[in-house]
C-alpha cells in the first residue's frame, strides 16, 4: 500500500479510471455525444448518422452505374474507403469489411469478364471466338450507349449483341455450320447478360455489407 501511495503522488489515493462507454457513435438510439474525429468535433451523433446516410445514398448511385457498364462496385469501395479513412477514429468500417467489399468487387469484374466467354464455350465455340467475344462486348457496350436513346438499355443490349456478333463472325469464318454459329453466338450473348446481372447482384451484396457495417449496432 505504501508503494502504491508513493506511486500515485496524490496523498495515498489512486484516482479511479474513468469508465469507458462503448459505442458512443455507433449505438442506437441517437444520443448527444462529442465525436472524436477532428473533422466532426463540433457535430453530435445525429449529424454523424447524416453523413453515414449520405454515404449510403451515394453508394446506391454508384450501384446503378453497374448496369451502365461502369465500375460502380469499385466506386462504392473507393467512397467507403475514403469515408473510413476520414473517420478512422470512429472505427465505423474495420479493415476486414474494406477487404471483403474489395474482394467482392474483384469477383464481380471477373464474373462479368468471363460471362460471355463461358456462354460461348458452353455451346462449343472455339477459344478464339470466346476471346474475340470479350472484345466484342466492350465495343458493343460503347456503341450501344451512344446509339440507343436509353443509356441503360443501350449499354446492356450493345454488350450482348457485341459478344454475339463477334462469336458468330469468328465461328462463321472458321467454316462452322450457320446453325451452330448462331447457336454459339446466342450462348455468348446470354452468358454476357448473365454476367452483367451477376455483377449487379454482387454490387447489391457490397452495398448491404457497407450499410450493415455502418448502421448495425
Amino acid at each position: 500500500m505504501t508503494i502504491l501511495a508513493n506511486l500515485s503522488g496524490n496523498g495515498g489515493s489512486i484516482p479511479a479510471r474513468p469508465r469507458k462507454r462503448k459505442g458512443d457513435i455507433l449505438l442506437f438510439p441517437f444520443r448527444e455525444r462529442k465525436v472524436e474525429c477532428p473533422l466532426f468535433r463540433r457535430y453530435n451523433g445525429r449529424v454523424f448518422y447524416v453523413w453515414l446516410s449520405i454515404l449510403a445514398v451515394s453508394n446506391l448511385l454508384w450501384l446503378a452505374l453497374v448496369l451502365f457498364g461502369l465500375p460502380g462496385n469499385w466506386l462504392m469501395v473507393l467512397a467507403t474507403s475514403l469515408f473510413a479513412w476520414w473517420t478512422w477514429e470512429q472505427r465505423v468500417f474495420s479493415g476486414w469489411t474494406l477487404m471483403a467489399i474489395a474482394m467482392l468487387a474483384m469477383l464481380g469484374e471477373l464474373v462479368e469478364f468471363l460471362g460471355g466467354m463461358a456462354g460461348a464455350r458452353r455451346t462449343g465455340a472455339s477459344w478464339r471466338a470466346s476471346l474475340m467475344g470479350i472484345f466484342g462486348a466492350l465495343v458493343g457496350a460503347f456503341v450501344g450507349t451512344i446509339a440507343f436513346p436509353v443509356p441503360l438499355v443501350g449499354t446492356v443490349v450493345g454488350a450482348c449483341l457485341g459478344v454475339a456478333l463477334a462469336v458468330w463472325a469468328v465461328e462463321t469464318a472458321r467454316g462452322a455450320h450457320p446453325d451452330l454459329s448462331f447457336q454459339r453466338a446466342m450462348g455468348a450473348g446470354l452468358g454476357q447478360l448473365l454476367g452483367i446481372v451477376s455483377k449487379f447482384i454482387i454490387g447489391v451484396a457490397i452495398w448491404l455489407t457497407i450499410a450493415i457495417a455502418a448502421f448495425w449496432p
